[in-house]
């Protein structure tokens, strides 16, 4: 990993920077309600101490959302800029997250990848994530206003 390269949690004032860091990852969904500055400054102040940022100076290069409900964590929008991958920034986001959710006693944690996400698939299986075959996933659209857009 580069030297310069903070890993810190992450505030809500490094939104506008992180949305635009989310804009320029081809496939990543945005949604409507959820990505807005509101949506993720209920997510931050709902979980104030386990989302991270990586910044090169000042530039945010990596970020992840993350948060838990007492009994399990999960990762929300994980991203390096496509200039700093391979650097290791993206493993030492996620043990951040990690030993954030540990010190809030959460022992597991878990993240959705798109099947299409073959960087993604292949960097969380890469760093010993374990893909679970034995499930299926379901969810439910409690809000049909908040639409996903996916970056082309």
């Amino acid at each position: 990993m580069r030297q310069e390269i903070q890993i810190r949690e992450m505030q809500i004032e490094d939104y506008e920077n992180v949305r635009a860091l989310w804009m320029t990852i081809r496939g990543f969904g945005i949604r409507s309600i959820d990505d807005s500055r509101e949506g993720v400054e209920r997510f931050l102040r709902r979980n104030p101490s386990t989302s991270v940022a990586a910044l090169d100076k000042s530039r945010i290069v990596g970020a992840i959302l993350c948060g838990h409900d007492g009994r399990r964590g999960c990762f929300y929008h994980v991203c390096v800029h496509e200039d700093y991958r391979k650097q290791g920034i993206g493993k030492a986001m996620a043990v951040f997250a990690m030993k954030a959710l540990q010190k809030e006693q959460i022992n597991k944690v878990s993240l959705i990848a798109f099947k299409e996400n073959v960087v993604g698939n292949y960097f969380w299986k890469s760093v010993g994530w374990t893909f679970r075959e034995d499930l299926n996933y379901y969810d439910f659209a409690l809000n049909d206003a908040n639409i996903t857009e996916f970056n082309r």
